[in-house]
């Protein structure tokens, strides 16, 4: 894609999230790289003086601690992990911080966790704090709370991926940049000498999952996974993303003026609203409900509710008020929603016209299982549930 394709994009957005990777941060001995991460800031703020406000997503808190305690591998004990995980954070930020006030601006700490997006008075009150955050022009820098996460810690040195994910679906017209090790989505086997760099990608599909999976096993050997289902979060709440290398020079101040480097991934739909977007790509889904292709339809092509006689069976145990996963005949998810009736309820109505719903539960408070004003689409038509595999690899 050339330079001026890219600009529509650039200009549309006003807050890069910027996620940075343990394998960007980190030299060959596995511990923190100073000079790239000095590099790394001025990048960052010089996107700030381009006119976007910043939000750094930053793994590199155990390496970080790895360094700063001389320790010569990483820890696999857990408790050790996060022990050096606090040490870690705490060197991390206050080295961004030596950076950024170099040239006038300043970083803040934010630690989180799944469940602080998930619940929505904490997830509006992230929101504001960050919306502050940025009017001051600070540059807030954000992690995952290693010390608590135990699953994340487990991992890598920390894939905070969804992480970033959400986080951009937490601002206004963001654009989500996820720096790795590899230069972008390849169109085969990084393996192979003919392999090339899709610069553009229209959709995250099934056949975009495909190219990430291995032929022999259908098994992920690497990242490129989990960065293109953040892509597809993004992407599907209206936003770019830009996976790229973020050990090429000047990399952000590049991207920034439109240069066609790592691979765009194209917007799905017009921006969704923000309550939408903690709907269908931040709160955590407490049930689901299976539906028949009349539902699938009206869902996705016509922007109407779901409605009891389009639903064909129930997983979970759920309350009214809860948000559930609409999932199609093949197993797909569609959308996610607030529903109106507990899981007892709707396996009682499924199946049937909304003027049995009195006679059945003997009030009828709703028509609508979800209402449309209460859902986000999560799927298109088209498109499946990604699948988990790599034939391109990257790290975190």
């Amino acid at each position: 894609m050339s330079q001026t394709d890219r600009q529509p994009f650039i200009a549309s957005t006003d807050v890069w999230v910027v996620k940075v990777g343990s394998r960007v941060l980190t030299g060959p001995d596995g511990r923190l790289d100073r000079l790239h991460l000095g590099r790394l800031s001025a990048q960052l703020v010089a996107l700030c003086d381009a006119g976007k406000q910043v939000v750094l997503v930053s793994s590199g808190a155990v390496a970080s601690g790895m360094g700063k305690l001389g320790l010569p591998s990483r820890p696999t004990d857990l408790a050790e992990l996060q022990a050096v995980a606090a040490v870690g954070q705490a060197h991390l930020i206050q080295t961004y911080e030596h950076f950024f006030t170099q040239y006038g601006k300043h970083a803040a700490q934010i630690l989180l966790t799944a469940d602080d997006l998930d619940n929505r008075t904490r997830y509006l009150n992230v929101r504001n704090t960050l919306l502050t955050l940025l009017r001051f022009g600070v540059i807030p820098v954000i992690n995952e709370n290693d010390t608590v996460a135990v699953d994340e810690l487990m991992t890598t040195f920390g894939d905070n991926d969804r992480l970033a994910a959400m986080v951009a679906g937490l601002l206004p017209r963001p654009m989500l940049i996820i720096l790795s090790d590899v230069a972008g989505l390849y169109d085969r086997d990084p393996a192979d000498s003919t392999a090339q760099v899709l610069r553009t990608v229209p959709q995250v599909d099934d056949g975009t999952f495909e190219l990430v999976r291995d032929k022999r096993t259908g098994l992920s050997k690497g990242g490129m996974g989990s960065k293109l289902r953040a892509a597809q979060f993004v992407t599907g709440s209206g936003s770019p993303v830009i996976i790229a290398c973020g050990r090429d020079e000047n990399v952000l101040t590049r991207l920034v003026t439109g240069e066609p480097l790592g691979s765009l991934f194209l917007p799905q739909s017009r921006s969704l609203a923000p309550r939408k977007r903690w709907i269908g790509f931040s709160a955590q889904c407490n049930g689901e409900v299976h539906v028949d292709e009349g539902a699938v339809k009206a869902i996705i092509t016509e922007g109407r509710s779901l409605l009891a006689i389009g639903i064909r069976d129930v997983s979970g145990k759920f309350e009214k008020g809860d948000i559930i996963s609409v999932l199609a005949p093949d197993g797909r998810e569609i959308a996610r929603g607030l529903i109106n009736y507990s899981a007892a309820e709707v396996r009682q109505i499924r199946g049937c016209r909304s003027p049995r719903i009195a006679e059945i539960l003997g009030q009828c408070p709703y028509e609508e299982v979800v209402h449309r004003d209460n859902m986000a689409i999560t799927a298109s038509s088209g498109s499946s549930s990604p699948a988990v595999g790599s034939g391109n690899t990257a790290g975190t």
